[in-house]
């Protein structure tokens, strides 16, 4: 059964059938989901989708575009929220230069912050980061995330960071786009790494896989991402879905579902 480690249900996409498609991922080979934040007002719908659902957990933390939001007092609330029932890590945290909403300096001084409360929580993190090769592995390296433990959420760098961040012993976040006919660098990077260091992801409701890109995303496409994943490195498709459902267990600590 397959985990889908990045997801974002409680965006507005899923307004209109939330519970349907929730409810259905089990029979499309799904076993778990991680439900993970990404703006203040997810920090309060993600715990209410992961008490309504069994097989649903959480992340907490701001994505880079939102930290703008962030004051000394909004952010001591975060611990709190760490603390919640089934929350298994602090995320989408990061950096993010393409839309350019925060400056760079306001962005690097949240990530840090973020990072270091994972830290303290004992909680691994997941990492956005776009555009922004350069600073987000000086401050992962210089923060020795590492030793924390986490995932490049949508790894899109290249093949040599790549090997950096597993080599400190991260994972890489593989969705759909490794099925784009334009995503030869990542199609490079996944047959390269060993699959003990990849995990799977939908980032949904966005970065549906062929054939349904451009359309709505969800938990039980990741099929079509198992077989490309599979194709790549001459293995199974079960062997792909055991060994990524296994690190994602080891990551996260995520039991297995009755």
């Amino acid at each position: 059964m397959i985990i889908d480690t990045h997801a974002h249900y409680d965006d507005e996409a899923f307004d209109k059938d939330r519970a349907e498609v929730l409810l259905g991922l089990r029979e499309a080979g799904v076993e778990a989901v991680i439900n993970v934040c990404a703006s203040p007002e997810s920090l309060f719908s993600t715990p209410e989708l992961v008490r309504k659902y069994p097989f649903v957990y959480g992340a907490i933390g701001l994505h880079p575009d939102e930290v703008g939001w962030f004051n000394e007092e909004r952010f001591e609330e975060l611990p709190a929220l760490l603390q919640q029932d089934k929350i298994l890590a602090v995320g989408e945290i990061g950096l993010d230069y393409h839309w350019n909403v925060e400056t760079a300096e306001v962005q690097k001084e949240w990530f840090v912050k973020q990072i270091r409360l994972a830290d303290e929580a004992k909680l691994p993190v997941i990492i956005h980061s776009r555009d922004a090769a350069k600073d987000t592995l000086e401050i992962v390296e210089k923060e020795d995330v590492g030793r924390i433990g986490g995932v490049m959420h949508c790894y899109s760098y290249s093949l040599e960071d790549a090997v950096k961040y597993t080599d400190m012993g991260l994972f890489l976040g593989i969705g759909g786009v490794v099925t784009f006919k334009n995503g030869k660098k990542l199609k490079r990077v996944v047959r390269e790494i060993s699959l003990s260091h990849l995990i799977l992801e939908t980032d949904c409701p966005y970065l549906a896989p062929e054939p349904f890109r451009g359309r709505r995303n969800n938990s039980g496409f990741l099929r079509h991402v198992v077989q490309e994943i599979a194709e790549l490195k001459g293995v199974s498709p079960e062997e792909v879905v055991e060994v990524t459902t296994d690190n994602a267990r080891r990551l996260f600590g995520i039991p297995k579902q009755k």
